[in-house]
C-alpha cells in the first residue's frame, strides 16, 4: 500500500475532528491542532501522490507525514494519560502510533513501490 492511500483520509479525519471538536465545545485547540496538522497530512499526501504519477518517491513528504504521526502519538498520548479521556486522545494517539509505525516501515523499505510499466 502507498502512503498516499493513508495519509490523505487520515489528515481528512484530523480536520473533521478538529472541526467537530470546535462545534461542540468550542475549542480553538481543537480546532487549530485538528487543522493544521490534518492539512499539513494532507499536503504531503498530494506531494507523495504527484510524485508517485511521476514514478519517483517523496521522501520529504514521508518524512513529514511521519514526523506529524510521531508528534500526535506523543502530544495526544501525554494528554490521554493525563486525562484518561478516550475519545478523543486516546483515540488520535493509538491511530497516530499506528500511522507513524506504517511510515517508517515505509521509510525503511525504501518508499512507495511502482508497478511494472506496461506498454
Amino acid at each position: 500500500m502507498h502512503d498516499f492511500c493513508f495519509t490523505i483520509p487520515y489528515g481528512l479525519l484530523l480536520v473533521c475532528g478538529g472541526v467537530i471538536g470546535y462545534a461542540k465545545k468550542g475549542s480553538t485547540a481543537s480546532l487549530g491542532g485538528g487543522c493544521g496538522t490534518g492539512f499539513l497530512l494532507i499536503l504531503a499526501g498530494y506531494l507523495s501522490l504527484q510524485a508517485f504519477h511521476k514514478r519517483k518517491n517523496s521522501y520529504f513528504a514521508l518524512i513529514l507525514e511521519t514526523g506529524i504521526a510521531a508528534l500526535l502519538t506523543w502530544v495526544m498520548g501525554q494528554r490521554y494519560t493525563q486525562t484518561a479521556k478516550v475519545m478523543p486522545a486516546g483515540i488520535v494517539a493509538v491511530i497516530s502510533f499506528i500511522m507513524t509505525g506504517f511510515y517508517l516501515y515505509k521509510l525503511a523499505t525504501g518508499g512507495n513501490h511502482f508497478p511494472p510499466k506496461t506498454e
